[in-house]
């Protein structure tokens, strides 16, 4: 019996050895892609590809491929990670981030067209703070739509917070002693907690989520404590909420094209 124990041990190690040995991450996007993908009843004729670099799915509506960055797989693990990474591109897909930055870009090209270089309009519509704050904006929605679509899956939704604190941060950040990428973390990290309580109960384990507990758990300490905070936060996650059921209803209903994607192409048309 003895034997039988340690011989059963044995194979398990051999096993997990095995599997870490072998795991890839751009192997792992096909699968766990369409598992999200059925889960969600999303368009099925959807597939995926893995790029170096950035991933450019403006015409996704089109081509039905979504594009990976294998950058981003770089800060992967394991499959709930990789299904972190597709479920953020898909929620700026979702969410119309390409659209809306291709609208962004018509809009300042018309603005410094009309204007000096060195007139105040022109300036702002062409500084480098303004296109990161919107950036950040679409990273922080991606993030959140790419929650929902986690949560009907069998992978786990905090995978989201641990692969963006695994990204590379701020200076200011580091200074700090904050986790990589704190604000986008603690924007997934309040949406769960408002919204799946039960999915933050079973928690992450790995040192990259214990580590941002420590920074979090205080902060939703000081807002649990104060009526006022606790109010307007409800008030935030149940807007968020509202905005997120409505953009993935519109992306299936529309078979693949949100709201963004179908002003762009109206503009388009009359601009042409």
């Amino acid at each position: 019996m003895k034997k039988i124990i340690v011989s059963i041990f044995a194979f398990a190690f051999m096993t997990t050895v095995s599997y870490a040995g072998t795991w890839v991450a751009s192997d792992r996007v096909s699968e766990v892609g369409s598992t999200i993908i059925s889960k969600n009843n999303l368009p099925a004729k959807t597939t995926f590809k893995v790029v170096n670099g950035e991933a450019n799915n403006s015409s996704v509506s089109t081509t039905n491929v979504i594009q990976i960055s294998s950058t981003d797989l770089s800060y992967t693990g394991n499959d709930s990670e990789v299904a972190a990474v597709i479920a953020n591109e898909m929620g700026h897909i979702i969410n119309g981030t390409y659209s809306k930055n291709k609208m962004r870009s018509a809009a300042k090209n018309a603005i410094t067209s009309r204007l000096s270089s060195d007139n105040i309009i022109s300036t702002a519509a062409n500084s480098e703070f303004l296109a990161n704050k919107a950036s950040l904006s679409d990273e922080k929605e991606a993030d959140i739509t790419g929650i929902d679509l986690l949560v009907k899956t069998g992978y786990n939704p905090l995978a989201m917070i641990v692969v963006i604190t695994k990204m590379p941060g701020s200076t200011m950040e580091i200074l700090q002693g904050k986790p990589a990428n704190t604000e986008r973390a603690m924007n997934v990290f309040d949406y769960m907690t408002y919204n799946y309580p039960d999915k933050v109960k079973a928690g992450y384990g790995c040192q990259e989520y214990r580590a941002f507990l420590e920074y979090a758990n205080p902060i939703v300490e000081e807002r649990n404590s104060s009526k006022k905070k606790l109010e307007k936060f409800n008030k935030e996650q149940e807007k968020n909420k509202a905005l997120r059921k409505k953009n993935i209803a519109q992306y299936k209903s529309t078979g693949g094209l949100s709201g963004w994607d179908a002003s762009y192409t109206i503009l388009k048309s009359l601009t042409e």
